[in-house]
Formats: C-alpha cells, sequence, structure tokens
C-alpha cells in the first residue's frame, strides 16, 4: 500500500466517524427538541392544557415505533444498497420532515411527521454503527462505541442548554426578524403566541439535511459490505419483503392506539392486553421476515447451511430484549426527571414552578453524566466483559433511580451530583449496545440485525411510556405519587440481570465476518 493510498484510506475513516457523530448529535437534538417545545405547541394548536400530557405521550410512542421501524427498513437498506447511500437517505428523511413540523396546523400532523422522521432517526442510528464497527480496527470499536453513545447526548446538552440560556431572548429575536423586513403576521406565526418560537425551532431541524452532502462527498463505503456485493451475497435482498416491515409497523401503532389515553370511551383492559400481545407478534413477524427469506435465499444459493436463519432471528430477538430494558428503564424513569423536578417545585398557588430553570438544570446535568458514562460503559465492557458489564449497569440503575427520586429533591445541595450520577449509570447502556449488538451479526445481515435489535427496543419503550398514566391511577389510592411508580418501573433492570447471561460473551473476539 503506497503512503498516499494509506492516507487517503486514514482520512476515509476519519470522514466516516465525522459523520456518524454528527448524525448522532443532531439525533439527540432532535430528540431532546419535543419535549423542548410540546407544551407550547400543542397548546397553540388548540390542545387544552388537560390534555397536553395526553397528547405528548401519544406523539412520544408514534416517534418510538418510528424509529424502530426505521431501524429494520433502513438497515434492510444498508445491507442492500450500501450503508452509505443509505446513510444519506436516512439523515435526509429525519432533517426535512423534523423541518416541516414547522408547518404543522393540528396535533396530529405533529404526530404524523414525528412518526415519518424517527424513520430516519433508526436507521441513521443502525447504519452508522454498522459503518464504523466495519471500516476501523477491532482495536478501537471499544472507545468509538462510548463516542456513539456520547453524540447524542451532546445533542441533549446543546438543546437544554439552548433552553436555559436563549430561550428567554425570544423577545429580542422577534425585533431582529422585523428589522430583516418580515411582516408582523410572519413573525408572530414564526414566534408563536407566548413567545416560545417552537416553530423556528422545528425548522431548525432541517439543518442536518446539510449532511448528506457532506457524507456522499468524503464519506468511503464499508469495504466488508463491498465484498459482500462482489460476491453477490446483495442480491439475495428482495423489495417485496418490505411489505412485511410496513404491517409490522401497523402492528406497533396498534399497540399506540388501544393504549392512547385520549379516545372518548375506555377500551376494556382485556382488549387492551389481547391487542398488544397480538400488535408484538405483527410486529415481531414483520420485522424479522426480510431477514428470513433473505437467508433462505442465499442458502438456496450457496448450499451453505451456516446460512439458517434460526441463531440469526435468535440472536435478533435477544438483542431486542436487552435493548429494551434500557430504552424502557430510560424513557419510563430518566427522561421523566425534568418534569417531575419541575413539578415538585410549583407554587401551590400560582402553580408556577419556584426554581424556574430546574428543567434545563436537570437535562444539562443528566446530558453531562450520560456523555461521560456512555464512554465509561463501553470501555468497561472491553476491560471486564460484555455480560458483567450489563449486568452492573443494572445493578447501578437499580440504585440510582430510587436514590434520586425518593430521597432527593431539587432543593437539596446534592440534587445535581445524583442527577449527574442518574444520567452517567442510565444512559450509560448506549455506550455498550452499539459495542456488542454489531458483534452478534455477520457483515451480511448487520445493519438489518443490530437495527431491529436496538430499535425494537423503542416499541417496548413506547408501550411503557403509554403506561405510566396507568401506574400511576393504579398506585394512587395506595399513597403512591410520581416517584414511587418511577422506581417501581425501575425493577425492568432485574429482567436484564438475568437475560444477559443467555447472551454470548464476546469480548476479545473479531467483528464476524
Amino acid at each position: 500500500m503506497s503512503t498516499n493510498e494509506s492516507a487517503t484510506t486514514n482520512f476515509g475513516k476519519w470522514m466516516a466517524l465525522t459523520a456518524a457523530l454528527l448524525g448522532w448529535l443532531f439525533d439527540g437534538l432532535e430528540m431532546g427538541l419535543f419535549p423542548l417545545v410540546a407544551r407550547p405547541a400543542l397548546r397553540e394548536l388548540g390542545v387544552s392544557e388537560g390534555d397536553v400530557i395526553k397528547w405528548n405521550g401519544v406523539i412520544t410512542a408514534l416517534f418510538l415505533v418510528g424509529a424502530a421501524t426505521g431501524g429494520v427498513l433502513f438497515g434492510w437498506l444498508g445491507d442492500r444498497i450500501g450503508r452509505v447511500r443509505s446513510m444519506m437517505l436516512s439523515v435526509l428523511t429525519y432533517a426535512l420532515v423534523s423541518g416541516a413540523c414547522g408547518f404543522a396546523t393540528a396535533p396530529w400532523q405533529i404526530g404524523a411527521l414525528r412518526f415519518i422522521a424517527a424513520l430516519g432517526m433508526g436507521g441513521e442510528w443502525s447504519l452508522g454503527v454498522a459503518l464504523i464497527n466495519e471500516i476501523w480496527p477491532d482495536s478501537s470499536r471499544a472507545f468509538l462505541a462510548g463516542l456513539i453513545g456520547a453524540a447524542a447526548n451532546v445533542g441533549y446538552f446543546a438543546i437544554a442548554l439552548f433552553d436555559r440560556t436563549l430561550k428567554p431572548h425570544m423577545k429580542e429575536l422577534r425585533g431582529v426578524l422585523e428589522s430583516i423586513g418580515l411582516s408582523e403576521s410572519t413573525v408572530g406565526y414564526l414566534i408563536g403566541q407566548d413567545e416560545s418560537g417552537w416553530r423556528i425551532l422545528m425548522m431548525v431541524g432541517a439543518v442536518p439535511a446539510l449532511l448528506t452532502f457532506f457524507i456522499r462527498m468524503y464519506v468511503p463505503e464499508s469495504h466488508r459490505w463491498e465484498s459482500e456485493r462482489e460476491r453477490g451475497a446483495t442480491s439475495h435482498w428482495a423489495t417485496q419483503d418490505l411489505l412485511a416491515v410496513l404491517i409490522g409497523s401497523f402492528g406497533a401503532c396498534g399497540i399506540v392506539a388501544v393504549w392512547a389515553p385520549m379516545w372518548d370511551f375506555q377500551i376494556p383492559l382485556v382488549v387492551q392486553i389481547l391487542g398488544t400481545i397480538v400488535g408484538l407478534i405483527v410486529v415481531t413477524t414483520g420485522y424479522t421476515y426480510p431477514v428470513i427469506v433473505y437467508l433462505q435465499r442465499a442458502t438456496a444459493a450457496s448450499g451453505d447451511p451456516a446460512q439458517s436463519w434460526q441463531p440469526i432471528i435468535s440472536n435478533m430477538l435477544l438483542a431486542a430484549c436487552l435493548s429494551g430494558v434500557a430504552l424502557l428503564g430510560t424513557w419510563g424513569t430518566t427522561q421523566q426527571a425534568p418534569t417531575w423536578a419541575e413539578q415538585t417545585t410549583l407554587d401551590p398557588i400560582t402553580q408556577l414552578p419556584t426554581l424556574p430553570t430546574v428543567r434545563s438544570d436537570t437535562l444539562i446535568w443528566a446530558s453531562i453524566g450520560a456523555i461521560i458514562g456512555t464512554i465509561l460503559a463501553a470501555l468497561a465492557a472491553d476491560i471486564l466483559g460484555r455480560r458483567i458489564t450489563y449486568t452492573l449497569l443494572c445493578l447501578g440503575s437499580l440504585g440510582i433511580i430510587p436514590a434520586l427520586f425518593l430521597y432527593t429533591t431539587p432543593r437539596d445541595g446534592h440534587y445535581e451530583i445524583m442527577v449527574f450520577g442518574l444520567g452517567a449509570i442510565t444512559a450509560s447502556f448506549y455506550g455498550w449496545l452499539p459495542l456488542y449488538l454489531p458483534e452478534l451479526f455477520n457483515t451480511n445481515v448487520r445493519a438489518t440485525g443490530q437495527g431491529f435489535g436496538f430499535n425494537f427496543g423503542r416499541v417496548i419503550a413506547a408501550v411503557g411510556v403509554l403506561q405510566l398514566g396507568n401506574l400511576k391511577a393504579l398506585f394512587a389510592p395506595r399513597g403512591w405519587a410520581d416517584a414511587e411508580v418511577y422506581t417501581a418501573l425501575a425493577c425492568i433492570y432485574l429482567v436484564g440481570m438475568i437475560l444477559i447471561w443467555f447472551a454470548p460473551e464476546t469480548k476479545g473476539q473479531p467483528l464476524p465476518d
């Protein structure tokens, strides 16, 4: 290899890493953006104060389901046409559609657009993880996995910092917009009724579209994937198989529908439970079908029994359960911390927070902790092993969640330290997962397999988010407050501590070909 070729190869690695990290950073920013603007946006679109929480829950659940579907859809595309071209399409999808939320005129439009945008976000995760793991050497994978998890949390931190420092200056922004010649009605439309500027913030979400040009110009394709294409393996993916993914997404949306707390009638509990079971069966079957038939075609073409689909599907389902524990734990507890903190500081008469910045402060400290925790978790997994590290993360989460919600208040001097710990421990799984999941799959199904494994956990998290209201209503007669409910939900980590020991230990092993 010539010096120039070596330098070009090294340059390509760094460009791929830069593009992927920017993509994950914008993912985190997008995920943190809507919780920030949800209330003013929904109120301006005609939702009553009492229904804001209901609509927010439904839109969040649709976002999670969309990300799960996108992980499979774009993962399939990445295994079929390549990591880089598919990443371009995924980033373009979530950027442009997220920006379109700024033009919404009804809450259901935000829900639909967030679902479509999430398709790209879910796909970007699986494609970026596959590309980075296949381009960089095995010795770098642990640290890079930590960076993957940290990048999204940098996005969370950025949007939280914006809320803390820039949001109070929306009136000045109004003056700037008027000074450049925009009409009063246009400025009023952009700024919003309560000076929140939520439409502007959502439109800014289109900025990552610029990343697609960067990807196209400088990021090299995975040589592992190119080898698969040259030997004809990618030709066994068939477009008609995606119909199953569409049907699976209908099943996921059906689960959201039966639990959505916004109908004029009460759906019987038995119907909700049966609907959830049927929906999960439809989702699982629809999302795994493309992999099964792909492997059947590949086996028929090569006669290689090693292409048997059962072990791969087993790894996909196991990965989904391990991811589901982490995602349900995060969305059901840590993601609720800012709202919980604000509620605990409300003045009983005015119903205004006595600590006006407690919500953004909580987000900031949790994000800083998460940035550090994700990197340390990946490095620990490379030293201690994948299974022991996952077990320790579950154990730590079981301890830190009740420590914060039951024994700490925002007025305590050590509150920020506890929130930092909460973010560091519960988000550390997102450094562990991008290290471990690629190790479960060969190159020909890696993007699809890990895309399903990570993002299917979002369906589980969506169901969990919709259950928070039911859990609060169930335990309210017993005197349980929100803090007790979040603590009870943290018991999901006990399931993770058992499941991980059914997973293979991959420490020290090269990435499968």
